[in-house]
């Protein structure tokens, strides 16, 4: 029989040696392989030991002593160092205080008496603990279908804030209250059932110091404007509460004379924080321009700015502040377009010197403001004369704070610490005792209120269309073109 042929290619010795190199290394991983497999057996063994021992240590007395992973307080009120830490260091751990976790109580401890109104976020009635007979205002914060039945970010910020707040000028909140069973709530007025989208959706109320009045409905009533002893304590204590809130990061962004509560004994509140929001310095970039009700808006909000400050508040402040001496709102704009018009119908048309930089803004590339001549005299005309022109009877300290709060640009009005040091403050008249303010009959304590059809804060969602605005009439009368190209702002 004919033997095995051999390869058509010749072996060579440097084939021979590749050969054996392969077959070296493949041993040496089977062998590592297998000392790895001893390893873990033993490891598991010990494992398996340990665990016995432990059951009969559990058996026969009490376990070997193990770490202690809480310091012990001693008497002198220093933490006792861990025996058992590796290398004899001391354990810190950080130690909370404050009250325990229970549960929110139910809303049916409270009867309600009438309903208040209804905002953009949330209604408000007026109500009564059962246990104490305590009045109390009740708000039931809006949850929209479109929430999936969570709490939104607006209820959240509002509830965060308030619970951080505690001063003189902004309404407490007493507690949060929950109910799945809202009906004896809900049987009278304008609050609708709740939503049921999921069963295991409860109700959320706020319980807040229940008072008196707002701003705007005794300005509606009132006969004769407030005097300006009177007007200079609403004022002093609304730019108190502002500068606490902003000395802490807040920003209210919805400073009106409906969210500006008074009590009968003189003492403002500034309310309604469903818009308000921690910010840091530089703020967050994802704030939304479409904050703050129409007729209050800064005029950097109008034309989109990117980020914003506490001065916002301030220009809502201006604004409450011409609303006070005229008992009306001040810039009552129908839309975007008009309100702007309006604002420099008062302020003046913005400049490169009065407003540093508000070309730049968005929406101002959308503005066609007409040449110094053809405005007439009124375009060189600084804020503050036009402010004296259209307020005669204000003294020059207030009619240089109104301007101040009414700057176009938002870099050149006071803060609120500057306002509450304003000489307008310190000039006779005095402000009023608060002992001494005239007192007026509660509506919010017995009907609903009479109220204007007045814009609403934006609501979530809620789209505003701002078009080419062309503002040269705005000095020859009132007519404003809205032309098509323009943009569009979405609140988030």
């Amino acid at each position: 029989m004919a033997s095995k042929g051999k390869s058509r290619w010749a072996d060579t010795a440097e084939d021979a040696a590749l050969d054996a190199k392969l077959k070296k290394e493949k041993e040496e991983k089977k062998r590592l392989r297998a000392e790895k497999a001893r390893k873990e057996a033993e490891r598991q063994a010990e494992l398996a030991a340990a665990a016995a021992a432990a059951a009969d240590n559990d058996a026969d007395g009490p376990p070997a002593k193990r770490r202690r992973l809480t310091p012990e307080r001693r008497g002198d009120g220093a933490d006792a160092d861990d025996d058992d830490n590796d290398g004899g260091s001391s354990a810190k751990l950080l130690r909370f205080t404050g009250g325990s976790w229970g549960k929110a109580r139910s809303v049916e401890n409270y009867d309600k008496l009438n309903d208040i109104e209804e905002g953009a976020y949330g209604w408000v009635a007026r109500a009564k603990e059962l246990a104490t007979g305590k009045v109390v205002a009740l708000k039931r914060l809006k949850i929209e279908p479109k929430d999936r039945g969570g709490l939104p970010v607006t209820g959240l910020r509002e509830i965060q804030i308030l619970k951080d707040c505690d001063h003189r000028n902004i309404v407490r909140l007493q507690e949060v209250v929950v109910g799945d069973d809202t009906r004896k709530i809900e049987k009278y007025g304008f609050i609708p059932p709740f939503p049921q989208t999921h069963t295991h959706i409860y109700g959320i109320f706020l319980v807040l110091d229940f008072i008196e009045h707002d701003l705007k409905s005794i300005l509606e009533d009132m006969p004769q404007p407030f005097l300006a002893s009177e007007v200079k304590t609403l004022l002093r204590q609304l730019a108190s509460g502002l500068a606490y809130l902003h000395d802490r990061w807040v920003l209210h962004r919805d400073i009106k004379t409906s969210n500006l509560l008074l009590s009968n004994r003189g003492q403002l509140k500034i309310a309604d924080f469903g818009m308000a929001r921690y910010v840091g310095s530089p703020p967050p970039r994802d704030l939304t321009q479409l904050v703050v009700t129409l007729w209050y808006r800064a005029p950097e909000l109008l034309l989109g700015a990117p980020a914003y400050t506490a001065a916002v508040d301030m220009w809502s402040a201006g604004c409450v502040f011409g609303e006070l001496l005229t008992r009306e709102p001040l810039l009552q704009g129908k839309n975007e377009v008009d309100e702007l018009a309006r604002v420099f119908d008062l302020c003046g048309l913005p400049t490169e010197d009065s407003w540093p930089g508000f070309r730049r803004l968005p929406n101002a590339r959308s503005l066609r403001l007409p040449p110094p001549a053809a405005a007439g005299a009124q375009a060189g005309a600084t804020t503050a004369a036009l402010v004296r022109a259209r307020f005669p009877l204000l003294t020059a300290a207030g009619s240089a704070l109104l301007a101040g709060l009414l700057s176009l640009d938002p870099a050149r009005r006071p803060t609120a610490r500057e306002m509450l040091a304003h000489e307008y403050f310190s000039q006779d008249p005095k402000p009023k005792q608060e002992a001494m303010f005239p007192t007026f009959p509660s509506k919010a304590g017995q009907e609903r209120r009479r109220r204007r059809e007045t814009p609403n804060a934006p609501g979530r969602g809620d789209a505003v269309n701002f078009g080419a605005a062309d503002f040269s009439s705005i000095f020859g009368g009132r007519e404003k073109e809205e032309r098509g190209g323009g943009f569009s702002l979405r609140m988030v």
